[in-house]
């Protein structure tokens, strides 16, 4: 027998038709003569039915068990009345079987293959391809392929060569710590695995492919979480002769067609645009989430002359005064505001003042500090209503933007305020250029030290803390999908960020020679995108983990449990690289 269709595509268009199907048994239910099936295979699930008339199929049907692997070939029928499935797609047909094979049997399982049944994450990584087959992994991987799909088709109809660059390359400082392949020629020297491909595909600009895209495999050995692996995937874009609008329009566009295709959805284009100090002070985060309201707002000008020391004394030593209106807050317990001022706590907030909205005005241990006009502008300014909780941060901005960013969110989610219905798209703009390390005492690259500023020709030492660059993130949810910016395309400007960076002339050309030289001969304007793909297909599967979405992912100890890597290698392969592994004593 060979399959004529999918399980999952088995419909009422099918009913009186002779299909075979090959799968997985589901799961077995045995009614007395009649036998159920739920055969699933990656397009979904199909009840295959096994009547005791036909004697040799109903025997087989009697010892089959889960995960077996069979091709059964018979009529698609529509189930009897009151026996449809509304939760299947193909929950009104059943197929009454005339013919089986048994393809395999299979062993004793570690763990049920369903959707609902709860496994550790280890035992589901070792185990992957058993956990790959259940339903909502099969949807999560064709709609990756589905979504890959159609961002090759969009770009290759703007005009975009698809060009693959190099995995082995050289090592340079982009931020995270880089993963190093010893050369077996060349004993002491090393390749590294691209971060990105960030170099390469300037340097394609600067070659005359004026659009460049590629789905491309990065690595970046650093602790992991929800949204990181040591190995990942980028929607890698880059244009020549272009501006940030058009490098925005173009991902808009883009986006805007893989949710209507892939997602079946609608969104509005173009995006909101937010600066970065705007994003910072209404939502305290860069990458803020705007499904629901909670927007912070800063009290450092409307409460400077207060009686309250806490916040006179940080606004006279530099620092900020913001506050958050909590709905319906006025109902908290002192307990679970003490809860609250523990969790800013976490960010470096020394304490949480807090006022609960009433009929009679305002009240809480700090409202005597204030006078009438005070309170009445703070309420006001934060849309509070009565029984609403006011909070206040009041500390250097840092402390407070993260701290109330950080509760906002929280409570977001734990009052429900959050549509998680909704797709709310958005750009982040005028990033700072740069940003001052205090531990270094120097400046760093907010992005990366290729960001085109806003004035490239005005810029120096003394003025790069107000420069801007020409950078831009689009958010989706609260998470960042994707940045780019604006290149420098000019080895004079590049060379005097580089002095700002405290990267002197040999190191630059140590690291960065090649790419140097390159945009002396010649290099057009140019920008473009990196999108993080993994967390676009989480993001549109609905699911909290990249690790979902990538088929054989890391754990977060960096752990392969399926292929128990990393390992040791032998002795005669670390010789070959000249390489010699030393062992650290472990501290008692």
């Amino acid at each position: 027998m060979k399959r004529s269709m999918y399980c999952g595509k088995v419909t009422e268009s099918s009913i009186g038709q002779e299909v075979t199907v090959c799968g997985w048994v589901h799961s077995r239910r045995d009614h007395g003569g009649v036998v159920f099936i739920d055969l699933r295979d990656r397009e979904g699930i199909l009840q295959i039915v096994f009547q005791s008339e036909n004697a040799s199929v109903f025997t087989i049907a009697e010892s089959l068990r889960s995960e077996y692997v069979i091709c059964v070939k018979g009529n698609v029928r529509k189930r009897p009345e009151g026996t449809n499935n509304l939760n299947m797609f193909t929950g009104n047909v059943e197929l009454i079987v005339s013919q089986i094979e048994v393809l395999n049997t299979s062993a004793a399982l570690p763990f049920e293959i369903s959707d609902y049944v709860e496994t550790s994450e280890e035992l589901r990584l070792k185990y992957r391809y058993l956990d790959l087959r259940r339903t909502n992994f099969q949807k999560n991987f064709i709609m990756r392929h589905k979504l890959s799909n159609e961002v090759r088709n969009f770009l290759n109809e703007e005009g975009f060569l698809d060009i693959e660059t190099p995995f082995l390359t050289k090592s340079t400082p982009e931020g995270a710590r880089d993963f190093l392949v010893p050369s077996r020629l060349y004993h002491g020297s090393f390749f590294a695995l691209p971060q990105s491909p960030q170099i390469f595909k300037q340097i394609l600009m600067v070659s005359g492919f004026d659009k460049y895209y590629q789905l491309a495999r990065c690595f970046r050995d650093e602790d992991l979480r929800a949204d990181r692996q040591l190995e990942f995937t980028q929607i890698d874009i880059e244009m020549s002769f272009v501006q940030e609008e058009d490098v925005m329009s173009l991902v808009e566009r883009m986006l805007e067609r893989v949710c209507k295709s892939v997602l079946n959805i609608e969104i509005k284009t173009p995006f909101e645009k937010i600066s970065y100090q705007d994003a910072m002070l209404r939502y305290g985060s860069d990458k803020p989430d705007t499904r629901f309201d909670m927007e912070i707002k800063d009290f450092a000008h409307e409460l400077k002359n207060c009686n309250f020391s806490v916040f006179a004394s940080a606004i006279n030593k530099g620092g900020i005064v913001r506050g958050l209106c909590i709905p319906k807050g006025a109902s908290f317990s002192r307990s679970e505001i003490d809860a609250l001022a523990k969790f800013v706590g976490e960010y470096g907030a020394k304490g949480l003042a807090w006022m609960k909205v009433t009929s009679s005005g305002a009240e809480s241990n700090i409202v005597k500090y204030f006078k009438e006009e005070e309170v009445k502008v703070t309420i006001s300014k934060l849309n509070a209503n009565v029984g609403d909780l006011i909070v206040f941060l009041a500390d250097e901005e840092k402390i407070v933007v993260q701290g109330l960013g950080a509760l906002r969110l929280k409570l977001g989610k734990e009052l429900g305020l959050i549509d998680k219905s909704k797709f709310n798209f958005l750009w982040v703009i005028d990033f700072p250029l740069m940003e001052w390390n205090m531990e270094e005492q120097r400046w760093q690259a907010l992005h990366h030290p290729f960001t085109s500023p806003k004035n490239p020709d005005s810029i120096n030492k003394e003025n790069v803390g107000l420069q801007k660059a020409k950078a831009y993130d689009v958010i989706l949810n609260g998470v960042e999908l994707g940045g780019g910016s604006i290149r420098i395309h000019k080895s004079n400007v590049q060379k005097k960020i580089f002095d700002i960076l405290n990267i002197s002339d040999e190191a630059a050309n140590e690291k960065f020679g090649f790419l140097l030289d390159a945009l002396s001969y010649g290099a057009p304007p140019h920008g473009g995108v990196a999108l993080g793909f993994d967390r676009m297909c989480a993001l549109f599967g609905g699911e909290e983990s990249i690790r979902e979405v990538i088929a054989f992912p890391k754990t977060q100890k960096t752990l392969d449990p399926l292929s128990n890597a990393p390992s040791q290698v032998s002795d005669k392969q670390l010789k070959e690289l000249g390489l010699k592994v030393v062992v650290k004593q472990a501290k008692n």
